[in-house]
């Protein structure tokens, strides 16, 4: 454990099992590796500080299989928003205001396509950070616009404009690649991946219980729909809910093990 912390492989975040307890915990929260996790896991914005090979990941993952809970989920969520209230839900109105092209006129859907991604993958990091027990402040909802800003807007461009040529073919294409390709920004700002291998890794993953993350961003839609009737401006606290649920999904599914290198 000592060597991969010194190579980086793990950091303090990294989740590890100890023999004989069936609780996960994070490496930095053990009093032994308390020190050095610490000292690797620095002060670099993403949560996770070095790139990985994506094909490990996968191949641990699908062996190992995973499930998620919609409803813990959704609790998990809503307790994080509860506990990270003005900051969760002033970032999540800006950021989602930015990332859709702030409303301007002719031209903002373009723009959306451009900065949607990092201001995204900034808004996630940001949610990560909390749920992880990270220190985070509003700035860090920005992160995507200094690092991993094209791989970002990549991932958004790229996936956006194949599902909506999905949603042109039956709609059916569109929803698979949709919820397929959920967790495709969250892997580009927390494993610092490029944006088809993202993709690729996302698809695959979420392939294995396509529905159960489909259930997931159903429930997050009757959330939001739910905010929408609670005098419309309950949307804006359904919104961060919706965020963190499938943060915590993605924790679950892709932050439960060490992180496998190349």
């Amino acid at each position: 454990m000592q060597q991969w912390l010194a190579e980086g492989r793990i950091n303090a975040q990294t989740r590890v099992q100890a023999a004989a307890v069936t609780d996960w915990k994070q490496l930095g929260d053990l009093p032994e590796f308390a020190g050095p996790a610490d000292a690797t896991s620095g002060t670099v914005p993403p949560p996770i500080a070095a790139t990985i090979n994506p094909e490990p990941l996968a191949a641990q993952i699908l062996a190992r299989d995973y499930s998620i809970q919609i409803g813990h989920c959704v609790g998990r969520g809503w307790a994080l928003v509860k506990a990270n209230f003005w900051l969760l839900v002033g970032a999540s109105f800006v950021g989602m205001l930015i990332a859709c092209g702030a409303g301007i006129p002719c031209i903002g859907p373009i723009v959306g396509l451009i900065v949607g991604g990092p201001m995204m993958g900034g808004l996630l990091a940001l949610f990560l950070k909390r749920l992880r027990g990270q220190p985070a402040s509003f700035g860090d909802a920005f992160i995507g616009f200094s690092t991993l800003f094209v791989p970002l807007m990549l991932a958004h461009l790229v996936s956006s404009l194949l599902t909506g040529l999905g949603f042109l073919l039956l709609i059916i294409p569109g929803i698979y690649l949709m919820v397929a390709w959920s967790f495709t920004i969250a892997l580009v700002i927390d494993k610092r991946l490029d944006f088809w291998p993202a993709m690729d890794l996302s698809r695959r993953v979420v392939s294995k219980h396509w529905w159960l993350i489909f259930g997931l961003l159903f429930v997050n839609g009757l959330v939001g729909l739910l905010g929408l009737l609670c005098c419309v401006v309950g949307v804006f606290v359904a919104m961060p809910v919706a965020i963190a649920s499938m943060m915590y999904a993605y924790e679950d599914i892709f932050g439960t093990q060490p992180t496998p290198t190349a």
